[in-house]
């Protein structure tokens, strides 16, 4: 433990590659990771949703599903025939305006790297493994798919 931390040190602060994205075994917690486990959920729980909350507001978020993308099109259309967006200059002073291309993860991008390095040593440990494993959903709990 003490050999990571040092190894840590030196290495110096870690970087993302492309895009910033949670780590598909995201909310995993394994031990010895709780520090960077928890000041990255902090960070989600606080800038990361200011930020997303600020991009709905703007009308540029996307979704994953089509439908309700082609609404939110529609919707804003008509909102935009009714009245012009209309922005305060004390909201443009407290912070910058979001943009079509933002990433709310932008906000965490140091702090996933931090998580995504400590998780992806720590989760080869032993004691860690079952954090990894696939579990089986018994029959009675899953979904219907016929309704």
């Amino acid at each position: 433990m003490v050999f990571n931390r040092i190894r840590d040190a030196l290495s110096g602060t870690p970087t993302l590659e492309g895009e910033s994205k949670l780590p598909d075994y995201f909310p995993v917690e394994p031990s010895g990771c709780e520090k960077h486990a928890q000041r990255l959920f902090e960070c989600l729980a606080k800038d990361a949703t200011d930020k997303a909350r600020d991009i709905e507001k703007a009308g540029y978020s996307k979704s994953y599903y089509p439908d309700v993308e082609a609404e939110r099109l529609k919707k804003l259309k008509v909102n935009e025939e009714k009245k012009p967006a209309v922005i305060s200059a004390a909201d443009t002073d407290k912070k910058q305006l979001p943009s079509p291309n933002d990433n709310p993860l932008d906000e965490c991008r140091t702090l996933i790297a931090y998580y995504k390095r400590c998780c992806d040593r720590e989760l080869k440990k032993k004691k860690n493994w079952i954090l990894t494993e696939p579990y089986r959903v018994q029959e009675e709990y899953r979904y219907n798919s016929k309704e």
